[in-house]
């Protein structure tokens, strides 16, 4: 059950019909929590402001500071790895003090630290620390908001949750680029500029988290629903819990570790893993793409707009799909359109239409796949161990895309870009029946998993 227990209608005096029910059920599915709502407005907020800051940082380190493409290189592996060493420590504690708006608000707010140390930083020590700090701060945040978006969703609804959230995040992730593109295009040398209005947005963004965000208790609510549940259903009441003991407020289920090995998690967290291996980084394909097309390198960045406006625009139609038709399936074969994007980028004759397409069919894979997982994941987790669940399956994937996009760089070194890449596609064509085969019995309808106590 979701945990918006203050939309829930009052209880019946009499029974419902059947129709009736099932016009509440379907008139709840159409509502988004507002707190998914204003979770997607922080999340537009910050990545407004990363994402301005990512967009200028290759020309910065090069040309501003004087630095040279190495030391950009271990910039960039830092970005894509740092956070993922804490998104499992995020959602522990998350869970553990069942507060996730408190873990959350760390990770933002050190975020936010960082744009404003970003104007005085000068030195590669100084701008390795504050890329460092800034990607720990992500890290920190994501699993706790995933497990907040959760919690406040219907569970029949939660693709739907989940794709606009994510539609909100891809807003601020093509605007932060755009924003930087106009203020170099108007000020050559503005960088400092970028930097002042990245450190804007993310205080915006971390404001609107702590003034406009409930603090959020999803484990007591998860019991509070239960127990609610087994009075209804005049049950005996459960032994060995504080269910009766005046004045106590109730915690729910103790945090444990033992979703590691449950067999349905265990297969997705192998499911996502497996693929992420061969998921090369954004950058080969638009390198690829730029290496074959031979366009400006000024225009470089607004590759990365295409493929956040396509992801943007799919998000929420992407999620619905989900919710409809099994959220595993939508996540496996989401790798197709990840596969095609790898052909557009890998064939040899230069075309508007291959690169379009290519950034279209990027965007359709992390529509199908970015938070899908989180709802697969948060819906079959139990609610005392949701946020370290969500955590563990972001660094599975983020760690085997780190290593997908070394193996990736040795690999077109040695036999070239397009044979690179469409090697890459033809293993990942394969993999994907695979995937499919493992995970297929996890699209159960939400009667069965709420039958079995999951998500509670």
């Amino acid at each position: 059950m979701y945990l918006s227990l203050r939309d829930r209608p009052a209880p019946r005096d009499k029974a419902a019909s059947p129709e009736e029910l099932r016009a509440e059920r379907a008139a709840r599915r159409k509502k988004v929590s507002s707190v998914v709502v204003t979770l997607g407005v922080v999340s537009m907020l910050t990545d407004i402001s990363s994402e301005s800051v990512a967009a200028v940082l290759p020309l910065y380190v090069t040309t501003a500071l004087g630095l040279s493409t190495l030391a950009y290189g271990f910039l960039d592996a830092l970005m894509q790895g740092a956070s993922a060493i804490v998104r499992i420590a995020g959602g522990w504690a998350a869970d553990k003090g069942d507060h996730p708006k408190w873990v959350a608000v760390i990770g933002y707010g050190l975020s936010a630290v960082t744009r404003g140390v970003l104007l005085i930083a000068s030195s590669f020590g100084a701008l390795t620390a504050v890329v460092a700090f800034d990607r720990v701060g992500k890290g920190i945040r994501t699993a706790p908001r995933d497990a907040m978006i959760t919690a406040s969703s219907d569970p029949r609804a939660l693709g739907r949750s989940f794709g606009v959230h994510r539609t909100l995040d891809t807003v601020g992730a093509a605007l932060g680029p755009l924003l930087a593109f106009c203020v170099l295009w108007a000020i050559p040398d503005g960088y400092h500029t970028v930097f002042v209005i990245s450190f804007g947005a993310a205080i915006l963004g971390l404001a609107a988290l702590v003034l406009l965000v409930p603090d959020m208790r999803p484990r007591r609510a998860a019991w509070i629903t239960q127990h609610r549940t087994r009075e209804e259903r005049k049950l005996p009441k459960c032994k060995g819990c504080a269910c009766d003991i005046p004045g106590v407020a109730p915690a729910g289920r103790p945090f444990s570790w033992s979703f590691l090995v449950e067999p349905g998690l265990r297969r997705i967290f192998l499911t996502a893993g497996g693929l992420a291996l061969l998921t090369v980084g954004d950058g080969f394909i638009y390198l690829s793409l730029q290496s074959r097309d031979g366009f400006a390198t000024k225009w470089f960045p607004l590759l990365y707009v295409g493929t956040n406006i396509a992801y943007m625009l799919l998000a929420t139609p992407m999620g619905r799909v989900a919710d409809r038709f099994g959220r595993a399936r939508v996540f496996v074969f989401g790798h197709v359109g990840l596969a095609a994007a790898y052909v557009c980028a890998g064939i040899a004759t230069a075309s508007a239409y291959s690169t379009i397409a290519a950034l279209v069919l990027l965007g359709a894979f992390y529509a199908a796949t970015d938070g899908v997982m989180s709802a697969l994941v948060g819906r079959l987790a139990p609610s005392s161990s949701r946020a370290a669940a969500i955590g563990t399956a972001q660094t599975v994937v983020a760690v085997a895309r780190m290593a997908a996009s070394a193996a990736f760089g040795v690999l077109w070194f040695t036999v070239g870009r397009g044979p690179a890449i469409l090697s890459v596609a033809v293993l990942l064509a394969c993999a994907i029946p695979v995937a499919w085969i493992t995970v297929r019995r996890l699209d159960q309808p939400e009667e069965a998993l709420e039958a079995a106590g999951v998500g509670l």
